[in-house]
């Protein structure tokens, strides 16, 4: 009988290859482990795209964890690589001066002409890199970049000649290494003078892409000779004081664990709606159109935990401080005491102060440091606005992941495009990630508009599925009665059936 493949075994694959930890956060994880150790990887990129941050990071984490390196410059000059890294914390002249960094200085000064005397070669390259190792004891070599020194050879054969005999003198020094290369386009020939990715190991594409007016920053592992890694592209930002730092989202585990705790929604109609509320891991997506009560819900969720000594995060992308404060009073809830108290974190951001990823590190350091019991975000449609399908969905997934083992429960808010009924686009790319979705709707009948709530799932649990009225005033949202004899609520288009069209139905439904 054929055996099962094991879970454990298809993420964690184990290489016979050596792996050398690179420390770049994220990275580690979709490499299995790092990059194959005393072999030569070609870091490949447009300009922008954070080839000589790679370059620096991969010897800075390596010193931090007690692994000397040496760095070779053919681009910018010594001086400006210590001034450009220092605000990314890594203290360059410190490490030189104790002896665990050491440059090797092949940018051109002003005042150097180059003489041409005779064939050109690698071999004075490879001595001074040999003996910057051999002072430092260095296992790990960054070079940034070949392209400059390509100009000399006169033909595609002799790079590839002199790019092998680099990859073969580095391995037999006993060294890590990472070679960065320039390309023209981000989505085109990996490099630029097509031969380098062929000698290399391991090729690790760095793509700036731009796409509408924002650009968007990610790492794809394209090869490693012998060892496993993961596919496709994965989204990375440059933080102070951090540098690179991925979001890979794709390989991440499902690893949170189930509850069978009940929590309230706020609404006690709600929560026997739901047959006794949420579970304390849910992520709850409430969608309806603008007006229809989302931000009052949300309220509700927050305040319900409050009430309880629940300890709640509230990240607002469309309404400042003030003006949140000023309507939750209005619903009778004095959501500023909370927050005087120390309960309540209230976080204002414009959506477009920061791409996804630093808004998503942001509320990962929020909630670490904050520890909330309940996350609401109001509204993912604000962030969404010029993220790309993918980047969004990249960004939810991640979200929702860390907040399921953070153990928060959390409530996303999202606007539908149409004003009565229909699906927002965010709506289609989180529906399948949220453990439970409650649809608020418009209803116009007899010349008035109504409001109408009902519950379109909830994993693990039974719950009502009338599409009930609701009612907002002073005190929040009140519940009403099932819309009985109206169809077509959900699809925009409510309209009253005959008592005997009401009995028909639910003979059938009775059946």
């Amino acid at each position: 009988m054929r055996s099962r493949p094991s879970v454990a075994g298809l993420l964690h694959p184990e290489d016979e290859v050596e792996k050398t930890p690179t420390g770049i956060s994220g990275l580690d994880v979709i490499s299995y482990g790092g990059l194959p150790s005393s072999r030569l990887t070609l870091v490949s990129g447009t300009a922008g795209a954070g080839k000589t941050i790679f370059a620096c990071q991969f010897l800075a984490e390596g010193i931090r964890l007690g692994i000397p390196g040496v760095f070779v410059t053919f681009e910018e000059s010594v001086e400006d690589i210590r001034r450009n890294t220092s605000g990314l914390g890594f203290p360059i002249q410190q490490w030189e001066q104790e002896g665990r960094w050491a440059f090797v200085d092949g940018a051109p000064s002003d005042v150097e002409r180059p003489v041409e005397s005779g064939p050109f070669d690698l071999e004075g390259l490879i001595s001074r890199i040999s003996h910057a190792a051999d002072r430092v004891g260095a296992k790990r070599v960054s070079i940034d970049s070949l392209g400059a020194l390509f100009n000399h050879f006169v033909s595609a054969d002799t790079i590839r000649q002199e790019v092998y005999r680099l990859a073969t003198a580095l391995k037999a020094i006993g060294v890590t290494a990472v070679l960065t290369a320039e390309r023209d386009l981000d989505y085109g020939p990996v490099s630029k003078w097509g031969v380098e990715e062929f000698v290399s190991d391991n090729v690790v594409i760095l793509r700036n892409a731009l796409t509408g007016e924002h650009r968007r920053r990610s790492i794809e592992i394209l090869k490693m000779r012998g060892a496993m890694h993961h596919t496709g592209q994965y989204p990375y930002t440059v933080v102070p004081q951090q540098g690179i730092v991925m979001i890979p989202s794709a390989a991440m585990e499902l690893t949170s664990h189930g509850s069978g705790h009940r929590i309230t929604t706020g609404s006690d109609q709600l929560d026997r709606m739901l047959h006794g509320g949420l579970y304390d891991d849910s992520i709850v997506l409430l969608s309806g159109a603008t007006g229809t009560g989302k931000t009052l819900m949300a309220t509700h969720f927050v305040a319900g935990g409050l009430e309880r000594g629940e300890r709640s995060l509230l990240l607002a992308y469309e309404e400042g401080r003030e003006q949140l404060f000023r309507n939750a009073v209005g619903w009778g809830f004095d959501l500023e005491q909370y927050e005087a108290s120390g309960d309540l974190l209230v976080v204002n951001d414009y959506p477009e102060s920061a791409s996804l990823e630093n808004h998503l590190l942001h509320v990962r350091r929020v909630v670490s440091e904050f520890q909330p019991n309940r996350v609401a975000v109001d509204s993912l449609s604000a962030l969404e606005r010029g993220s790309t399908d993918a980047s969004f969905r990249e960004f939810v997934i991640a979200l929702t992941s860390f907040l399921k083992q953070e153990r928060a429960a959390a409530m996303f808010t999202s606007t539908t495009a149409s004003l009565m009924g229909g699906a927002s686009v965010t709506d289609a790319h989180i529906s399948t990630l949220t453990d439970a979705i409650i649809l608020l709707r418009y209803v116009e009948l007899a010349g008035q508009m109504r409001r109408g709530l009902t519950v379109l799932k909830m994993r693990g649990s039974m719950h009502d599925k009338d599409i009930r009225e609701f009612t907002i005033n002073g005190e929040g949202i009140h519940l009403g009665s099932a819309f009985h004899g109206v169809s077509g609520i959900l699809a925009g288009n409510p309209r009253q059936i005959t008592s005997d069209e009401v009995t028909r139905i639910e003979t059938l439904f009775d059946d």
